[in-house]
């Protein structure tokens, strides 16, 4: 009897090995709040009797990840899935390199629980070739709750009140602003206060469409006018990665920090909560906006010889939309969820208030992608509007000239083939 009970058992687990496959997947993610994160779709795959490769790409996403994936498709050696972002997708997809998932999509009803703008951007000529993680709102604005309320100081809603909190918390010997010194940290400041100053419908003609006139250049200058007066509270000197900038504003070294919700991340892994330890703002002027960054991996072509590996792509696809991965995953990251029909009871205020203000933006049109985290254009004029960013900040010109000279950058990104 117990023969005959154990027969079905060893089936099973003999069916599960045989269609056991490895999935290698090439990520960027490294932090402390980031690295939690993942765990949780490791352990999926895992429970799945599947085998996980890190393929990590040190130094974070952009060039080096894009030369690294380059290199391996080349060889005809690509990994299963890849951490790639906004029009690049599209470029990998119109070579031909990108599995379709649309069998998937189908099964989950895709369609009908992302968002539209979640959806395009995942999607070539209609189908779909990329799974979305998460979405992070960029324009945030993090502040210690210690510090302002020692300080009576309101949290600010504009750049009036900002400036006046400024004084006040440099005069207490804090820190006002924590950014580390890298090109990518300083164009998501810069972004943020060119969809403040400018609005969405500048951020999006300039960053978006690339469309540049005397109004927009104007406009242009008098967002480097306000980069320039907040950099004044800043200490590029102090830090350069971006994690160690949340830590002083965790630890109460720094009253302020600019940065998409995967700082939360941080405060979080620090047990730290929000409205009591710390404060997430939007980035003043920019109520009721949201600057999007979304997460997500593209699958790639893998060789027919090995189908144990294709239906290890298919379960890493399925758990990355499952409720259980998207719920775990962004209470660790920050983020939220790309699911609309999901709950958010376990979600801290500044996700539910992050999900109300994607989900009002959309309605309104102002929910505008991130060109500092590859959402609004390509990897390559990212790469120019970066540099330059980057170059600006270190060496200040006139607003003015500071304004030629970006819009010269992304125009040389225009023409530019890679």
């Amino acid at each position: 009897m117990r023969l005959i009970l154990a027969v079905p058992l060893l089936i099973t687990l003999l069916l599960a090995k045989s269609f056991a496959g490895q999935v290698e997947v090439l990520h960027y993610w490294t932090s402390g709040g980031e690295a939690a994160a993942l765990e949780v779709l490791k352990e999926q795959m895992a429970e799945s009797s599947h085998q996980w490769l890190d393929f990590e790409v040190a130094g974070g996403g952009g060039e080096n990840a894009n030369q690294q994936l380059q290199a391996r498709v080349l060889k005809g050696d690509p990994p299963t899935a890849a951490l790639i972002k906004g029009l690049d997708i599209q470029r990998w997809a119109r070579l031909g390199f990108l599995a379709n998932l649309n069998d998937l999509a189908a099964e989950q009803n895709w369609a009908n629980i992302l968002p539209t703008e979640v959806a395009n951007v995942m999607k070539h000529k209609g189908n779909f070739v990329a799974v979305p993680v998460n979405v992070h709102r960029v324009n945030w604005l993090w502040a210690n709750s210690r510090i302002l309320n020692q300080l009576n100081i309101t949290p600010p809603t504009n750049w009036q009140e900002f400036d006046a909190a400024a004084q006040k918390i440099a005069s207490a010997g804090y820190q006002v602003i924590a950014l580390g010194d890298q090109d990518w940290q300083h164009a998501t400041l810069f972004e943020t206060l060119a969809l403040s100053v400018g609005g969405p419908e500048f951020y999006s003609d300039v960053f978006a469409d690339h469309t540049f006139n005397a109004k927009n250049s104007k406009i242009l200058a008098q967002v480097f006018d306000r980069y320039y007066q907040v950099l004044q509270y800043a200490n590029l000197n102090a830090v350069t990665e971006w994690t160690d900038a949340t830590e002083s504003v965790i630890s109460g070294e720094a009253a302020f920090q600019v940065m998409g919700d995967w700082a939360k991340g941080e405060f979080t892994n620090a047990n730290k909560q929000p409205n009591n330890d710390y404060f997430c703002l939007p980035v003043p002027g920019t109520q009721e906006m949201f600057l999007f960054n979304i997460d997500s991996f593209a699958m790639f072509k893998l060789k027919k010889t090995k189908p144990e590996d294709q239906i290890a792509q298919t379960a890493l696809a399925r758990n990355i939309m499952g409720e259980p991965f998207q719920e775990a995953f962004n209470l660790n990251k920050g983020s939220i969820p790309v699911r609309t029909d999901m709950s958010l009871t376990r979600f801290d205020y500044c996700s539910k208030f992050s999900m109300n203000e994607f989900l009002s933006s959309s309605e309104k049109g102002t929910l505008l992608p991130s060109i500092a985290h590859g959402m609004a254009t390509t990897g390559t004029i990212q790469g120019y509007f970066l540099e330059r960013i980057g170059e600006l900040t270190r060496n200040p010109v006139s607003p003015e000239k500071a304004a030629k000279e970006l819009v010269k950058a992304i125009r040389y990104g225009q023409y530019i083939i890679r």
